[in-house]
């Protein structure tokens, strides 16, 4: 490739976790020992072992990345990062025997958060969601998905989705937000839940549209959410809008979500801990992206894994992610998540962190942009100090991020 003579920045004395599956050692983490990476107007122009680097090269800042490993910066593809309050209560509740499914039905649940979201204002929303937004970036996270769904009605939603998109500035990370209004029956529209799709369908997801605050559209499909006719129903409307579309498929029960999902070519199916290996092959055909919720599987104390051989057999990417809310997955550490994923699912842990990068980037549409890296991609980056990539899983409770680089600017960790 062409060189430009001058460069922006440059890092040496760094391994490479590269994530590119065509370069590197052939590990599963695309590692170049020794190497070197450049930077241009936020993007990378240049990766490769540092005795490669072309003749005649000048670069404006220089970085010694004194022996560190530096991979493409994390990307946690599935939260429900914006909400008001905590479900602490609910957690004991579980602890003492009654399910999450009981409690859904007896007004707890997605429901309790919903009364402490209307109720927040959007500086409240911000101000919450600023302290858990900053804890998963101090692990090395540039790009973060953020849902709705805790509003329930026209105005909350897109009050939460600003909230989403505030919160993006306010931390130096790169947002996706994702219109979730068919997460739960709102107890207004109780016994009408037909009723409330077509409110989605026909007021929420246009008004979410037309004020351009989402880059997808999710919806809850299970026997406690919406029934695969009626996600039908808010897909059309999506794909009438434009916008792509993603699912919570099959994590209580087999619905064939993630088939429904892969027939509308949807960016992923979230969750899949009951799904059937139709749905998993449909999965492969359509390239639905995988996404593994083990935080949730831990909380929730589930026995039914997710289809990890299926998935690995017919090559359908697996992406990992915290699924941050405050009923299932209270939790804003995407390196543990590395580390349940290994121990709960048994990925490799170049599988898991191929998971939080590469998959990941895959599972919001955005694998041209972030996830790798390898040149004209964006110089999203996060510095190690650690020995080797496997680290990365392996220290659960440990945070080795010593340097954070968006589009091609060291930040704060």
């Amino acid at each position: 490739m062409s060189i430009d003579p001058l460069w922006d920045a440059l890092w040496i004395n760094v391994h490479l976790a590269t994530m590119d599956e065509a370069a590197g050692a052939g590990d599963g983490y695309g590692t170049i020992r020794d190497g070197a990476l450049a930077v241009r107007d936020g993007r990378i122009a240049w990766v490769g072992p540092r005795r490669d680097l072309p003749s005649g090269w000048r670069v404006v800042t220089e970085h010694d990345g004194r022996g560190a490993w530096l991979t493409p910066g994390l990307i946690d593809c599935h939260t429900h990062l914006v909400y008001a309050g905590n479900r602490a209560d609910e957690f004991e509740m579980r602890l003492a025997g009654t399910s999450y499914e009981e409690i859904a039905k007896a007004g707890g649940g997605i429901a309790s958060t919903v009364r402490a979201t209307r109720a927040a204002s959007e500086d409240d929303l911000v101000a919450e969601g600023a302290g858990r937004l900053r804890r998963l970036v101090a692990e090395g996270v540039t790009t973060v998905e953020i849902k709705s769904g805790y509003g329930l009605d026209t105005a909350n939603e897109l009050k939460m989705l600003r909230a989403a998109r505030r919160l993006g500035k306010a931390c130096g990370v790169e947002v996706k937000t994702t219109f979730l209004g068919a997460h739960a029956l709102p107890p207004e529209f109780s016994g009408r839940a037909d009723d409330y799709i077509a409110l989605v369908c026909d007021e929420m997801l246009p008004a979410v549209a037309d004020a351009k605050l989402a880059d997808a559209v999710d919806v809850f499909c299970e026997h406690i959410g919406f029934t695969p006719a009626q996600t039908e129903r808010v897909f059309d409307a999506a794909k009438a809008h434009g916008l792509p579309v993603k699912l919570h498929a099959d994590q209580l029960s087999d619905l064939a979500g993630a088939q429904l999902a892969a027939r509308y070519r949807a960016l992923s199916a979230d969750h899949l801990e009951h799904t059937s290996v139709d749905s998993v092959r449909a999965m492969a055909e359509a390239g639905t992206t995988a996404v593994l919720l083990p935080g949730a599987f831990y909380f929730l104390r589930e026995v039914q894994q997710p289809p990890i051989a299926m998935l690995r057999h017919h090559r359908v990417p697996m992406a990992l992610a915290t699924d941050c809310n405050p009923g299932t997955s209270p939790c804003t550490s995407l390196l543990l998540m590395l580390n349940m994923a290994c121990t709960l699912f048994r990925l490799t842990p170049a599988e898991a962190l191929a998971g939080a990068t590469r998959n990941a980037a895959k599972a919001l549409g955005i694998e041209d942009e972030v996830g790798e890296l390898a040149p004209d991609l964006r110089a999203d980056l996060a510095l190690w100090d650690i020995s080797q990539p496997s680290e990365l899983a392996y220290a659960f409770g440990a945070n080795p991020c010593i340097g954070r680089v968006t589009r091609g600017r060291v930040s704060a960790t």
